[in-house]
């Protein structure tokens, strides 16, 4: 049996052995029903709430901790934390990609005069050698979602950081990394190249963390942690904190895990993750592409000698939208949106802009309704805001189809928002192409259960993997996609409108 944790919170992460122990003891005998069920929720609130979703599990599968084969970690990208190699106390809470610190930093870097003379030398030599390679950093704009200028700011600002990493003691780790440090009591200090290709200041193309680009940024090449293949025996939990030790078989980032979890294994495969945010993902295989277009290069997993690349489009604002819009009572339940978006013919030209977090390509982008009529209902704002969705679907759709130079496969959809019937039918309807979805939203769970099976020889290759597949709904386009020309044009001018706000 494979268990898998999907760890997304950005709270320190305290392992005190004592608490451990306690509460084990606890677990044993809830597991024998000597203490009374009241007790979970009494644990929740005093241990570690990574530790109690692993125990939560075995619990719910009735398993005992010995009985498990292996162990796959799949978390949240970019967020991270630093903290003292000897001590191991950190520096500073997590940072997560969503911090705002370093805006300052970020502006005026994109305002300096040294990062136009980059654009010009490295726009040179992608047009002298036509490598991919230079394309990149021939069009490099800084935002404070990207992992390497917070790291800046971190050794600009964290006194007690700076200080250490000048001794050669402070470690760099995102939410993996620093599991992996805690789980092996110090251990195992290392990520894999999925999570590391993901912050930004790892080269996919070298494969190794961008020194050119740390040297530009102050941040000190020491921190780093080694990165090991995706599916891979990082070391094992160690057994005071589970009672017995768990090998840990695969470290992988949350949207190429997700990506393996839907078995999108061949150049052309493409994944629509339709969470928090929303990705795009395009299986290369073993050919990286850069784009002017907002699309970027990732490593999606390692595996031996197979390296198997993807590019990468996102939104942001996808289900944070939909939860507004229940926080201020436009719905109730989320499940009756795509019903009550089906209630009318169309918005009435009701057009929702996202914008609650900082647009990369315009921080000062608000988001905004547009188009109120008095006779404008909840109807109509909701079915606005999912058209949105839709419509931002289509755009990044068009602009993989234009720079991917692979024809497309299948298009298969995870995530909350996936199981959105109208979202997910209009979407096919734009993009006129079909999509999957599976019976299982949560796929970077499955994808890391499916690495560590792997590692461990549970299931012995791909092939199995594919078979264990579950599809829940097909969504066949149904309308001509000109038929939401109109709709999409007015979405596109109220876009146009809530810029430079």
């Amino acid at each position: 049996m494979h268990i898998l944790i999907d760890y997304i919170d950005t709270c320190n992460l305290p392992v005190s052995g004592v608490v451990q122990v306690k509460y084990q003891r606890a677990f044993q005998k809830l597991e024998r029903g000597s203490v009374p069920q009241l007790c979970i929720f009494v644990l929740f609130l005093q241990i570690n709430a990574f530790l109690f979703v692993v125990w939560f599990c075995f619990l719910a599968a009735g398993l005992h901790m010995r009985q498990i084969a292996g162990l796959g970690i799949s978390t949240q990208r970019a967020t991270f934390i630093t903290w003292h190699k000897r001590t191991g106390k950190p520096f500073h809470n997590f940072i997560s990609w969503q911090d705002l610190r370093s805006a300052e930093l970020v502006n005026s870097w994109n305002k300096s005069l040294l990062l136009k003379v980059i654009h010009v030398i490295f726009t040179v030599l992608h047009f002298l050698t036509g490598n991919d390679q230079y394309l990149a950093p021939s069009f490099l704009t800084f935002s404070t979602q990207q992992t390497s200028m917070k790291l800046s700011w971190v050794f600009k600002n964290i006194h007690e950081a700076k200080e250490a990493a000048k001794k050669n003691n402070c470690c760099f780790g995102t939410v993996d990394t620093w599991l992996l440090y805690r789980l092996t009591k110090g251990s195992v200090y290392a990520t894999d190249y999925s999570n590391a290709s993901a912050t930004g200041v790892f080269e996919p193309f070298t494969k190794c963390w961008n020194p050119t680009l740390c040297n530009l940024l102050s941040i000190p090449m020491s921190i780093y942690p080694s990165v090991k293949d995706t599916s891979f025996n990082f070391g094992s939990a160690d057994s005071e904190i589970f009672g017995a030790p768990i090998p840990i078989m695969a470290v992988v980032a949350d949207q190429q895990s997700a990506m393996f979890g839907e078995c999108c294994f061949h150049p052309g495969d493409v994944k629509l993750t339709m969470g928090t945010g929303g990705f795009w993902n395009v299986n290369t295989g073993g050919h990286l592409f850069a784009s002017r277009s907002g699309l970027y290069p990732l490593i999606g997993w390692k595996i031996g000698e197979e390296v198997v690349y993807l590019t990468e489009g996102c939104m942001s604002d996808i289900g944070t939208a939909i939860k507004w819009a229940q926080d201020i009572n436009l719905f109730t339940n989320v499940d009756e949106t795509a019903k009550m978006a089906r209630s009318i013919v169309d918005s009435q030209g009701v057009c929702f802009v996202p914008g609650f977090q900082v647009s990369v390509n315009d921080p000062y982008l608000c988001a905004s309704f547009m188009g109120l009529k008095p006779s404008t209902t909840r109807n109509h704002l909701v079915r606005a805001i999912l058209e949105s969705i839709a419509f931002r679907n289509k755009q990044l759709y068009d602009i993989i189809v234009k720079k991917v130079r692979i024809p497309l496969q299948t298009i298969r959809a995870d995530g909350g928002v996936s199981n959105n019937s109208f979202v997910m039918q209009m979407t096919s309807d734009l993009i006129n192409k079909k999509i999957e979805k599976p019976a299982n939203a949560d796929m970077s769970s499955l994808g890391a259960a499916f690495l560590a099976g792997l590692a461990s020889g549970f299931w012995t290759d791909k092939e199995q993997l594919k078979k264990l597949r579950r599809i829940e709904a097909v969504f066949e386009p149904r309308k001509d996609s000109e038929e939401y020309r109109p709709a999409m044009d007015t979405w596109l001018q109220a876009t146009k409108r809530s810029l430079h706000w």
